[in-house]
């Protein structure tokens, strides 16, 4: 089980039932928790521009089966988020240069965006739209971005 998400439950759970400094040091964790309005967020098109400028490189970190049906996005690095060895593929592939996350429909993305954070990596970016488009966008694919065909069986 993830750590972090533990204590967000815990402190979520307890806050009301914790008292003195218990209690501030609870609001103290939940509060500095990410939020969506704290999180480095960027639109499809927006990553899209700064990826064709080699501004940040953007993974797809969706599985070999979901590049091969929609594609991968232009300029982007397929890394499948499962690998065991994802963060160290990722900062290679990024070289130094800001990351910019994307996934289906910016569940994952946002879980790997604070991952990142957590190890102190900082200079990523969440693009929480995503592919197939959620609550923060209609997506990549509905707003025409291109793609790059993916072979699965290469």
């Amino acid at each position: 089980m993830n750590t972090s998400n533990t204590r967000r439950v815990l402190t979520r759970r307890n806050f009301l039932t914790l008292g003195g400094a218990a209690a501030v040091t609870a609001t103290a964790v939940f509060l500095a928790w990410p939020t969506e309005a704290t999180s480095q967020r960027l639109t499809v098109e927006d990553t899209h521009q700064k990826a064709a400028k080699g501004e940040i490189v953007l993974i797809d970190i969706r599985r070999p089966d979901e590049w091969a049906r929609s594609g991968v996005p232009e300029h982007a690095i397929p890394i499948d988020m499962r690998r065991k060895d994802f963060f160290e593929a990722a900062t290679a592939a990024a070289k130094g240069k800001p990351i910019a996350l994307i996934c289906a429909r910016g569940v994952r993305s946002r879980r790997v965006y604070q991952n990142f954070h957590a190890s102190g990596l900082t200079n990523v970016f969440d693009v929480p739209e995503g592919m197939l488009g959620s609550s923060a966008g209609p997506g990549w694919l509905s707003k025409g971005l291109p793609t790059v065909t993916y072979d699965i069986d290469r």
